[in-house]
């Protein structure tokens, strides 16, 4: 438009002004303040991931029971924690009363494992044997030391929620490949054990935060229909439903046209999805065509829906048909107390299935290009909480270090990197942080983390927010 063109200041109505500032340059500073944003062009540089899938133990697995081995922590017995050692962090108050802080060392063996002599714990056995197909880090930490925060934290890199998770960062920024089935889909595997201490979960942690709801994590029920309200009622066939949502989708096409409002657009593409789900998903929970052989891999609870070796195996299936992330939460990890008679079982759930998972991928050709993480959201203390005997103590959270690992994707197996102090407690070598970790797997898709971002309430929002963080080099090939 030209200036001579305008209005006048003193004819210049609101509309007018907004019409004119529909153009040119007016146009971009209308979009600045109405923080539009179109999807990134990514990846950034060649991908080594397609897909992932997140396995989380939900309250924190003992590193000192499971990766983590300390055989000097056996002449400690009993006595306590070191000044030097401790170094005045702060502690929950589950254990910030106690008049003392013994050292509880593991009653579990541990040993030498695949060319990379990993030490891994008798609780594991199936996971030590593909201790060359996993890359062990025993050097993460996080600021973290309560579950909520930590949790929220290591999945949206925030400790408050609000945030978008990891896996509708990458739904929303590689989009979909299977128009059929949810981009990001969770899982929400069973515990055995009555006496584990479970904590809660909620779809916070796999909330689309601040991007478009069509980025949310879409969680699968282990029980009745896996989808809620996705059957048709009865007397209702398809053919009608199909005449219903087109009527339903015109009238939101009218009403996104008057208020332009992108959740409309959202809804009507939800709609949709549920619609061709209906298909979909019958067929993705249908095992029977699964060989007596792979079912026997994952276990003999693999036809318990609602099982981690159940969910792992769904987990194998979404990702081969195409869904980008796949988020496993299995809970009871909070061994506060009888430790010794609760990790056990928590092991045994997962154990096989976990293994199972890996070889599963990789005999279909599907680990080179499928990420998997397993880990929890902090470490557990050296020392003991409340009572302590021979055979029987329980853990504190501690955020100073912990134990996760990674296998597929070009992450080099065989690795064991980072390490702790004798008591497990402070980092000596090479630390990785949570904002680490979030960059090294971001990295897997071919997505540099400081340039992946979204513009939200003024600022450049990414997963690793503004503090520095670094791909961890040293366990990728």
């Amino acid at each position: 438009m030209r200036h001579d063109a305008l209005p006048t200041l003193g004819k210049l109505s609101r509309r007018r002004l907004l019409a004119c500032g529909a153009q040119g340059f007016g146009a971009l500073a209308l979009t600045e303040l109405l923080g539009a944003e179109t999807r990134p062009t990514l990846p950034h540089f060649p991908p080594k991931a397609k897909r992932a899938i997140y396995l989380h133990m939900v309250g924190a697995p003992p590193q000192l029971e499971t990766f983590d081995y300390k055989p000097k922590m056996q002449e400690w017995f009993d006595k306590d924690l070191p000044d030097s050692i401790r170094q005045g962090q702060r502690l929950t108050t589950m254990t910030s009363g106690q008049s003392r802080f013994p050292i509880a060392p593991s009653v579990f063996k541990f040993a030498k494992h695949g060319q990379s002599g990993a030490e891994v714990s008798e609780l594991l056995p199936n996971m030590a044997k593909m201790a060359d197909d996993i890359a062990i880090i025993r050097s993460m930490h996080t600021e973290a030391i309560n579950h909520e925060p930590a949790m929220t934290f290591i999945q949206t890199g925030f400790m408050i929620a609000g945030k978008p998770c990891i896996g509708s960062w990458l739904a929303y920024g590689l989009g979909s490949m299977n128009k059929d089935l949810p981009t990001f889909v969770v899982l929400n595997a069973s515990h055995s054990n009555p006496k584990a201490n479970v904590q809660a979960i909620s779809s916070r942690l796999w909330s689309s935060g601040f991007l478009s709801g069509e980025y949310s994590g879409v969680a699968l029920r282990s029980g009745g229909d896996p989808v809620l309200f996705i059957n048709n009622p009865d007397g209702v066939t398809p053919e009608i439903r199909r005449k219903m949502l087109d009527g339903l989708s015109e009238m939101n096409k009218m009403e996104d046209q008057r208020l332009h409002d992108p959740e409309t657009r959202v809804r009507i593409e939800q709609y949709e999805m549920a619609y061709r789900m209906q298909a979909s998903v019958p067929e993705l929970t249908d095992l029977s065509k699964e060989s007596e052989a792979t079912k026997k891999m994952y276990g003999d609870d693999v036809n318990k829906p609602g099982t981690f070796a159940y969910c792992a195996l769904m987990a194998r299936r979404l990702v081969e048909r195409g869904v980008r992330f796949v988020q496993l939460y299995h809970r009871g990890w909070d061994v506060h107390g009888s430790l010794p008679e609760v990790l056990p079982s928590q092991c045994k759930d997962v154990d096989q299935a976990s293994y199972a998972l890996v070889q599963d991928l990789k005999q279909r050709g599907l680990l080179d290009d499928t990420l998997v993480i397993w880990g929890g959201e902090f470490g557990r203390t050296i020392y003991s909480q409340g009572k302590l005997t021979p055979k029987d103590y329980g853990r504190d959270h501690h955020p100073r270090c912990f134990s996760l690992w990674l296998a597929g994707a070009g992450v080099k197996g065989g690795t064991v990197y980072g390490e702790t102090d004798d008591f497990s407690y402070n980092i000596v070598r090479d630390p990785v942080h949570v904002r680490d970790l979030q960059a090294t797997l971001l990295n897997r898709f071919g997505i540099d983390h400081e340039r992946f971002t979204y513009k939200y309430q003024g600022l450049a929002q990414r997963l690793t927010g503004v503090e520095k963080a670094t791909v961890v080099q040293g366990i990728l090939s």
